[in-house]
């Protein structure tokens, strides 16, 4: 379900992502990847500060083709059969919504921080 499908409540429940969660989506904003493909892009994105673990990895993977966030690519180059991982287009709103919603978090933060005490 898209976040705008849902109601005020259930928007609540789905944000905010959690760093990890928020960091595999990312990883397959920009293209479909497999599982290590996404592990190692998640470990670079975050200066090696955020090494998920592989049974993180597919919980978070399991839960997201669940909400159908992403869906399950086969790529055609691979020898191995490979699964791969790509957003749908509910995830990318989704993403694009958790996006946003860090911006403005971002934007108030920096004014609230920036206010001199009087």
């Amino acid at each position: 379900m898209a976040l705008d499908d849902m109601s005020p409540k259930a928007m609540i429940e789905t944000l905010p992502l959690t760093e990890p969660v928020l960091l595999i989506l990312l990883s397959l904003a920009g293209q479909p990847r497999h599982g290590y493909s996404i592990l190692k892009d998640v470990e670079q994105m975050s200066d090696g500060r955020v090494v998920l673990s592989t049974g993180t990895l597919y919980g978070a993977l399991r839960r997201l083709l669940d909400d159908e966030w992403i869906e399950r690519f086969e790529e055609k180059e691979s020898s191995r059969g490979r699964q791969a991982y790509r957003l749908t287009s509910q995830g990318r709103r989704n993403l694009q919504a958790e996006v946003t919603r860090m911006k403005h978090l971002t934007r108030l933060a920096s004014l609230r921080a920036a206010l001199k005490e009087i």
